[in-house]
């Protein structure tokens, strides 16, 4: 990997990611130092992680190396995903409109909904009996 590079931060639920694109590649995609087919067994997860390379044909001509923490699997390959679409913005500017009509530009801002407190849970009540 060269030493020039871009930088995406992508997040989803509790996950973030922090993604480096490292162009003229050979297609490497390192999560947490580890191949990403091992980090992700799921094929769907890494459809999920490949869908803005695929989209923007640069599947086999850049080089990721990933950090990610926080969340579960699922949230982490979508935050993946968030990251790679903003680095590759940073990387050629005219990929934005392809990337914004497949959604993948938006966060995803749904999160966990807090328990309040004198309830079951976020929106449960505990049962009411009027008799």
């Amino acid at each position: 990997m060269s030493e020039s590079f871009f930088y995406g931060t992508g997040k989803r639920k509790t996950a973030v990611a922090r993604t480096r694109l490292f162009q003229n590649g050979t297609g490497a995609i390192l999560v947490n130092n580890r191949p990403f087919e091992d980090y992700f067994p799921s094929k769907t997860l890494q459809m999920i992680v490949q869908q803005p390379l695929k989209l923007t044909k640069n599947m086999g001509k850049v080089d990721l190396k990933i950090i990610v923490a926080g969340g579960g699997v699922s949230g982490q390959a979508q935050a993946i995903r968030h990251g790679i679409t903003r680095a590759l913005m940073i990387l050629d500017g005219s990929l934005r409109p392809v990337l914004k009509r497949a959604g993948f530009v938006t966060r995803d801002a749904r999160k966990k909904e807090r328990k309040k407190y004198g309830q079951r849970g976020a929106r449960a009540r505990f049962q009411y009996s009027k008799r």
